[in-house]
Parts: C-alpha cells; structure tokens; sequence
C-alpha cells in the first residue's frame, strides 16, 4: 500500500465515539485477544469494551500488580502476563508460554508506548523511545506468528500517532548515537516506525488471510504524559496556565474511552477487507496530509509514514537489530 491507498471508508462512527460502541453490534464472543499497555490509559479501556463483547484478552505487563489492581474492576476473561517491553528476553519468554498455552489469537493489539521520555537505553543499546514502541512489538510480534497464522481472520493493530509528522525514521542514525538528543523526534521517529510495521506486517500476513493496520487514537490525556512537565504541556497548548485542559484540549482531545475507539474499529470492521496496512484515525482510514490545512500538523497521515520500500527497509533492519538481542 501507499499514501494513495489513504482512502476514508465513511465509516459512521464520528471521532469521539465511544469504544465500545464501535463494536457492541459484532460478534465477538470465543475470540482471544493479546493487549499491550492494557492496565493503563486508552489500553484499558481496550481491554474493557472487549472483555465486555466476550473477548478473551490477555495483558501483559512490567507490573503484575498494578495491572491487576487497575484490571480488578474489570468483569470478565482477562488474564495478566509477565512481560517487559524494553526487556527482548521477557518478550520472548512471554510470546513462548502464549504460544504453548493458546490455540488461537485472533487480535494482537501493540498498545503499549512511552513518549517524550528523557534519553535512555534499553535492549543492547537501542534508543529507549524505539525500543520499546518499535523493537520490543517487533519481537512479539514474530513470537506470536505461529498463533496468528493459523487463527482465520486475525488482525494486528499498530498504535501509531499524528507525531509520525515529526520524524521519518532516522536512516543514518537510528539510536541518537551521534549529536544532540530530541525527545521528540526520537518518539517521531518511533511512531513512523510504528505505521511502517503494519504496512510490511501485513504482507507477511496476507497469506494466511490476517490483516495488520496502524491506528492514531488522537489527542488524549493518559499517564503516556507523565514525562511531560506541566510547564512544557501550558506552552504546547494543551494546559491552561491554572495546569488545567485548555479550551483547546476541550475542544480537540478524546476520553480514554473515546480514544480507543479506533483501534476497535481497526481490529473488526469489515470495511477494511481488502484494504491492509492503512493507516487509520478517528474510526475511518486516515486521509493523506494535506500540506496547506491549517490542521496537517494533528490530521492525516504522511507519504513516508505508507512507503512500501521504507517498511521493508525498516523490516530488515529490525530483524538484523533483533537477532544481535
């Protein structure tokens, strides 16, 4: 696929609508669901509008008792893993005990991310932004393959975001090793990373009838801005100067329950048969940028977040990373 394969579907689902909402008239019911980051934020309320439809989900997490803490007031199937995004051994370890213990994964949902942390290491050394919400999903991805093809119909979501606007992937220096560090182009370039996954994943997919897409939840307050001073959040917009939502936030910015609605859509509509690796965003397939709208920099999806070439690129260079892991 490519940028011009950006075709919005008029889905009927206008962007602030409610997850579960999204799927309260598909039938779910005997599915297994993989959820990252599903004790927190837009994941939990992932993990909720599916548990609600019959799903059996299963989360995995750094924290095993904080997700099951927050998970508590969830009625129904859902299980806590162990697993550490930014830890390729804990990945391994857990897509290894989901593969001997499950017979079938029909929606793999890479939630889980942090954002515009300070600089650090994870891994063998990878830049901390790109390794977890890149290479850690990369390697439990590939663990989980063998449940994801023979499950009929599965689909892996990617949680991208509108920052993939703010950095192709760094070709020449994807680590920061060499000059200064940006926060933000580091989770840029992890978001492109992101978008780029789903594109290559599913052509690894399509064989056995699976779908891979790359959704923007939006704007949403969540503990994904815990690295984020209050001072940084008044000069982005998104605060007033009392630290509270600005009208601008008020106006533009979803509910957690809100802003799991497009991945929902993502991982069921039947409006995306036949149409893999898009990049998607306010429950419709995202349009592409449109460079002289007022609103580019929050809506759309960039030509280099959809270049086939670049997502096989990115693909080979994350399997050599992976196996030095």
């Amino acid at each position: 696929m490519a940028v011009a394969d950006q075709v919005p579907t008029d889905s009927g689902f206008p962007a602030k609508t409610d997850g579960a909402d999204v799927i309260k008239d598909i039938d779910l019911a005997g599915r297994t669901a993989i959820v990252t980051g599903g004790y927190s934020g837009i994941g939990l309320e992932t993990v909720r509008a599916l548990v609600g439809a019959g799903v059996d989900v299963i989360v995995p997490a750094r924290s095993r008792e904080k997700a099951e803490t927050n998970l508590a007031e969830i009625d129904g199937a859902v299980r806590v893993g162990d697993m550490d995004l930014g830890d390729i051994g804990s990945v391994r370890r857990f897509a290894d005990e989901m593969t001997g213990a499950l017979d079938r994964l029909d929606l793999l949902i890479n939630n889980a991310g942090i954002m515009a942390c300070p600089e650090a290491r994870v891994g063998p050394g990878w830049e901390s932004q790109f390794g977890t919400n890149h290479m850690g999903h990369f390697a439990l991805t590939l663990g989980l393959m063998p449940l994801l093809e023979k499950t009929p119909g599965a689909r892996v979501v990617a949680l991208s975001s509108t920052a993939h606007k703010v950095s192709d992937i760094r070709w020449d220096d994807l680590q920061f090793e060499r000059g200064d560090y940006d926060k933000w182009e580091a989770y840029g370039q992890a978001k492109t990373a992101n978008a780029l996954f789903a594109n290559a994943l599913n052509r690894r997919m399509r064989n056995k009838g699976g779908l891979a897409f790359a959704v923007h939840p939006g704007g949403i307050f969540t503990p994904l801005q815990r690295h984020l001073p209050v001072e940084e959040q008044i000069a982005m917009g998104w605060l007033d100067e009392d630290g509270e939502p600005s009208e601008l936030a008020k106006q533009g910015f979803k509910t957690p329950a809100q802003g799991c609605s497009t991945t929902l859509w993502a991982a069921t509509s039947a409006k995306l048969d036949g149409k893999p690796g898009v990049y998607c965003e306010d429950c419709d397939i995202a349009a592409p940028t449109e460079p002289d709208n007022p609103l580019a920099r929050y809506r759309g999806v960039d030509a280099h977040a959809c270049d086939d070439d670049n997502a096989e690129k990115l693909w080979e260079i994350s399997q050599e990373l992976l196996a030095e892991a």
